[in-house]
């Protein structure tokens, strides 16, 4: 639960970083995805997903 929580805070300050240093950027970004078909997004975060998983497997493993 631990190694849950500690990977949460992880992707919730690497996406406060990027709000933070780049905000037009990050509005721009969530415009296009608002344009996106939702099988894009997905699809997008399916793969993300996965390669998530792939790399903690092959740090923790």
């Amino acid at each position: 639960m631990t190694d849950l929580l500690t990977a949460i805070g992880l992707v919730i300050a690497i996406e406060g970083g990027l709000y933070a240093l780049f905000p037009e950027a990050m509005k721009r970004f969530i415009a296009q995805a608002m344009e996106m078909p939702a099988n894009t997004l997905r699809t997008s975060g399916l793969f993300a997903a996965i390669v998530g998983v792939f790399l903690v497997w092959l740090v923790r493993g």
